[in-house]
This record gives C-alpha cells, structure tokens and sequence, in this order.
C-alpha cells in the first residue's frame, strides 16, 4: 500500500456512499408501498418488483462484495482454480429457470414469506421448517461478513483506520461504520431501500469493469504481458498457474457444481425472487442474469492484472482495491472503491432482511407467539435485522480476514443441507418429512465438523472447505460431499419410514398451487397477507 490518506479517491467515496445512504431512507416512499407495517411490504417490497427491478435486486444480491474482492483475490493468490465462481454461475441459470417460478406461483398462492414457509406448508412440519430456518439464518452471517470485509479493505487502502499497530477500535471502525449506516436504513425501509441502491450499485460496476478491462491492459502492455507476468510469479511460487493443476481439478469441479446448487438456496436470493410481481417476471429475469457473469469472467481477470501490475499485499483481499489505486486517476480510483462498497451494502441489506424475516416466521411466530400480529412480525423482523448485523460482525472479528472466501464457502456447506426439502419437495412429495430432517442433520453434523477440521497458514480451524475424499485420492468441495450423505440418509429413511407406516403429515398446497400466475395468485395473496399463511396441519 502506498501510505497515507488518498484524500481525493475518499472525497468520491464518501460522495457517493453518502448518495447511497440517502436514497436508502428515502426509498421507504419509493413506488406507493401500501401498508408498511407488515412484511409483505417491509420484506418484500410489497411483491411489485417488475422484471428490470427484479433483475436489478438478484443481482445486486448475488454479485456482491464477494465478487469484486474475494474471487479476484483468489485468483491472485491462488491461480486459475479461483476462477470456479465463473462456471458455477453459468450451471446456476438453467437450475433456477426450472425451480423459481414455481416457488414464485406456490409462496404467492399461500402467502408464503420465506422457504421455510412452504417447507412447512408442503411436509407439514414445524420440525423441518424450523432446521430451514436455522440454517439459512446460519449460513447467511459469514455472508454477511464477507460484505463487510470489502468495505474494510476499500478503506485501509484508502488509509482510513486499518493497520497492524493501529488501535483495535479504531482498527475495525469501518466495520462499525459500516454496521452502522447498513442497520439505519434498512430498519427504516426494508427491502425498497437495496432495490433502489441496486440500481446504483450495478450502474457502478459495470462502468468500472469496463474501463479497467480496457484501461488497466493497456498501461501494463496488453494481455499477453499480464499474463506472462502471471505465470512467472505462480511458477517462482510453485503454487497456482493459468490453469487449475491436475490435482486440484476434482475439487474444481466440486466447488462450482456444489457452489451452483446451494447460490438460490439463501435466504436472500429467495426474497428476490418473491419480491417480484409475477413468475413471467422470474422468467424474464433469469434469461438476462448471464449479463452478470460475462462481468464476473472479466472482473476475474483483474487477480491476473495485480500481479502484472506489481503489487504487494500481505492481505490478498486488499489486491484489487491496491490494483486500483495505483493504476487509476485518484478519482476513478474513488468511483470503483464506491462500486465495491455499494456492492457489499446492496446484499448485505438483503442478507440481513432476509435473515430476519425466517427467526420472525418460522421461530417467533411458529414457536414463541402464534398470535402475533403482521404489525407485530415487522417490528421483530426489524430488531432481528439488526443482531443478525452483529453476528456478521462476529464472524469477521473473530476469523481470519485473509482468505475471505472461506466465508462463502462455509455457508455454502450449510445451506445446500436445505435442497433436499425445497428443491426436491417443488417438483415430490416423496421424501418423508422424518428422513428429510434427519438427512438434513447428518448433512449439517458432517459438513461442519470436515470444515472445522480444514486448517490454513493462518487459521487452525475452518481453514478451508475442501478435503480429501475416500476412494478418488483427490479433494472435493465438503459441502457436495455432505450433501450426498445427505440425500442418501434422507432417501434409505424414506424407505423404511413409508415400510412403517409412519405420519407423513398433510400437504397444504396442491399441484395446481405451483404453475398458478398472477390473476390467479392475487385475491388469494391479498387474504393471506391479512392473516397470515395457514399453519399445516399436524406439524410435527
């Protein structure tokens, strides 16, 4: 880093995310909301998103600080096996085509706020609706944090608190900052106030990555002098390279087939999806979302230029903000460190809502206070809001900053415990409600213990998320491996539960439930918002 305050690529900063702020509290008055006191409107914008504001929102959800720091850094780091973000967001898009808008059709005809709603209404159980819940509010935090990080490493390149000798408050003040300006706004407008900064947010990243792809190669001599440059490095560190080597190709694989699977099983991806105003809406949007990772391929590359360009960080994290910096105008320099910190807090906000909106309905409501009103569910989703924040702060004050991938990765190990119960019961309703949750424990158990195990340079424990796998002699993604034990618990007890004749429970919904659209969804929406989903019967 070169030392001192950048006071003019902060002036830009601070511009616009005090811009963005403003518009977050602003957006509470965004597009009529109707009643703001229920979470129809507070966590799902009110379900009126149309098909460029909904494709605004996923991707300002699924393109998060994640991508302009964590898979460029690990590409710096690490080599082209960073790179498996690119793939995994190429499988994700025909997945989701098939799945999202029947989640859309069934959660509108039902009322159904979050996915543990409707894997509570179609296998009648509280049980396993409550492990939904607590996965997904579980795997969300690292996420969480992971947002945080980006704005961390923006603002120590720019010389705002950081540093190994500063003082320890000081050291994480952007954090608190960040925490700060994120759980102001989004208590003040839900979901409307992200929606609205998304538009920003992506208007940003595009812009940037456009001229850093264009601008960065030219200083540095054209590609084949970055990439040169690349290879030399990654040949004198005898570590990473242009392509994944022979033994890390399996965990490669692994890691975007298990990371494509579990990228619409969080919660936040969920309440974009249902913020939209129609399935033809889901459709709509899921065809334009490669957009998306045409810009991923191309940010990725930037890992490649840092190297090229020189720079030396300890932090791998810091890599691209550094990047930047030294090869753009300080202005510039200013527009993309807001990109990067308007695009940690445009998911961050959604994460936490998110978040929120599972505890409210599927733990306080369906255990704590049944009767509770839509008033009262939205002023518990707010506070609930604000401590899944702080669990976020946990996480990035307690693990270890520099390979901030793990943090990703580490949710992703837990919420692809869930596909079994959401995706699987979508399209079956086979799978015994018991199994299911058993298979979802063995799942959770495995994977978190295999995780834990994983040690890094830095880190003694959750180090990683690949291990060695029995039989193939090379490492995988733990998450893909949990998830197989997973079904594979779930489909032997479904064999023997059914044998037995155990209580399967009673299925709120019904086939049509899953291809209705809009006209037919509304009136019935519109009841259920009043009162609330229907409990399944017989929950267990």
């Amino acid at each position: 880093m070169t030392g001192g305050v950048n006071a003019v690529a902060l002036a830009v900063f601070a511009l616009f995310f005090l811009a963005v702020t403003v518009m977050g509290f602003l957006a509470a008055r965004w597009r009529k909301p109707g009643n703001k006191h229920t979470l129809d409107e507070w966590g799902l914008g009110g379900r009126s998103f149309g098909t460029w504001i909904t494709w605004f929102l996923l991707g300002g959800d699924v393109y998060t600080a994640y991508t302009f720091v964590a898979v460029p850094a690990a590409i710096y780091t690490a080599g082209a096996a960073g790179f498996f973000a690119v793939p995994y967001t190429i499988l994700v898009y025909p997945l989701i085509f098939t799945f999202l808008p029947r989640l859309w059709s069934v959660c509108h005809r039902h009322g159904y706020v979050t996915t543990a709603d409707f894997v509570r209404g179609r296998f009648g159980s509280k049980g396993l609706s409550l492990a939904v819940a607590f996965t997904g509010i579980l795997a969300t935090m690292p996420y969480i944090a992971l947002q945080l990080v980006g704005i961390q490493a923006v603002l120590d390149v720019l010389g705002v608190g950081g540093g190994e000798n500063t003082n320890w408050f000081f050291k994480d003040l952007p954090l608190l900052i960040a925490f700060g300006v994120l759980a102001a706004y989004t208590y003040s407008s839900g979901l409307r106030a992200p929606a609205m900064i998304a538009f920003v947010k992506d208007t940003l990243i595009y812009v940037v990555i456009v001229v850093a792809i264009i601008y960065i190669p030219i200083k540095l001599g054209g590609f084949d002098h970055v990439f040169a440059q690349a290879s030399e490095k990654y040949a004198a560190a005898g570590a990473g390279g242009l392509l994944p080597p022979a033994e890390g190709r399996w965990t490669y694989a692994t890691l975007a087939l298990g990371s494509a699977m579990a990228m619409f099983m969080y919660p936040h991806s969920i309440t974009a999806t249902l913020s939209s105003r129609g399935r033809e809406v889901i459709r709509r949007s899921t065809t334009v979302m490669p957009l998306y990772t045409l810009m991923l391929g191309l940010l990725a590359l930037l890992g490649f230029m840092a190297i090229a360009a020189g720079v030396k960080v300890t932090n791998g994290q810091l890599a691209i903000p550094q990047l930047f910096e030294d090869m753009f105008p300080n202005w510039f320099a200013g527009v993309a460190f807001a990109a990067i910190g308007i695009g940690a807090l445009v998911p961050a906000a959604i994460m936490s809502i998110a978040a929120a909106n599972l505890f409210t309905r599927n733990i306080y409501k369906d255990f704590i206070k049944p009767e509770a009103t839509p008033q009262q569910e939205t002023k518990v989703s707010k506070l609930v809001s604000l401590l899944v924040k702080v669990g976020a702060l946990v996480f990035v004050l307690t693990m270890d900053k520099t390979v901030a991938i793990n943090f990703q990765l580490l949710g992703g190990i837990w919420i692809l415990q869930t596909f079994p119960a959401l995706v699987g019961g979508l399209f079956t309703r086979w799978f015994h409600r018991w199994g299911l949750l058993i298979g979802w424990a063995v799942g959770m158990i495995y994977g978190t213990l295999a995780a834990y195990g994983v040690a890094s340079p830095t880190q003694e424990h959750f180090g990683g998320s690949a291990e060695e796998i029995p039989g193939i002699g090379q490492t995988g993604y733990i998450g893909l491996t949990a998830f197989v034990l997973n079904v594979a618990v779930t489909v032997v007890l479904t064999f023997v539960l059914k044998a037995a004749n155990a209580p399967e429970g009673v299925d709120a919904t019904a086939p049509g439930d899953y291809t209705a659209d809009t006209a037919e969804t509304e009136a019935v929406s519109a009841a259920t918002v009043r009162r609330g989903p229907s409990p399944a019967p017989n929950p267990s």
